[in-house]
């Protein structure tokens, strides 16, 4: 006699898996499509859930937005800790492994993640408080060394190559090219 099918009530509930497909689904939509193609149904459909079970684990279209931008805030974190450990010169570490990381998918284009949410971060007062309270706690612990105009004024070029790519695109590219990054870290000491 052969086991009976499991229906959806009698699967096993795996929650952390379900929610990790669902952040997974909604950022390959974000970067194949901009952040304006993420919507609960196309979200749900993708990780092959309900709307109902998605709205289990989000609230809203905004709680997933702010979900993958807060799972984007941390890889961004494990990246700059990966470069910060690899850097031997303490003075400026952290702004030289903002700047490798604020280079580190220009190449991709609108296919990059942060590319797709980027309208949003500016558009989204809920994104831009994850932004700046992510921006602020780096800043406090780096605090001993990148606190010094020079390393601000390299991370806001920086963020002013990260706009200029959102705004312009492949513009952007051509404008600032991919060797400033070199030039900033000689500026941030690197």
């Amino acid at each position: 006699m052969s086991a009976p099918a499991l229906s959806a009530y009698h699967r096993p509930k795996q929650p952390e898996q379900v929610r990790r497909a669902l952040l997974d689904c909604a950022a390959q939509i974000a970067a194949e499509s901009g952040a304006g193609a993420i919507t609960i149904q196309a979200v749900a459909e993708r990780a092959g859930v309900t709307k109902g079970g998605l709205l289990h684990h989000f609230e809203s279209k905004q709680a997933l937005l702010a979900a993958v931008f807060a799972d984007l805030l941390d890889q961004l974190d494990r990246e700059i800790d990966r470069s910060m450990e690899s850097d031997p010169k303490p003075e400026g570490r952290f702004t030289r492994a903002y700047v490798r990381a604020c280079f580190s998918d220009r190449l991709l284009g609108a296919r990059s993640l942060w590319a797709a949410l980027s309208v949003a971060i500016v558009s989204e007062p809920a994104l831009r408080a994850l932004w700046t309270a992510w921006l602020d706690a780096r800043l406090s612990r780096h605090r001993a060394t990148d606190d010094t105009p020079a390393l601000a004024v390299v991370r806001l070029a920086a963020d002013g190559i990260w706009l200029a790519d959102m705004l312009e695109k492949e513009g952007g590219l051509r404008r600032y090219p991919q060797r400033f990054e070199g030039e900033l870290l000689a500026l941030a000491g690197g």
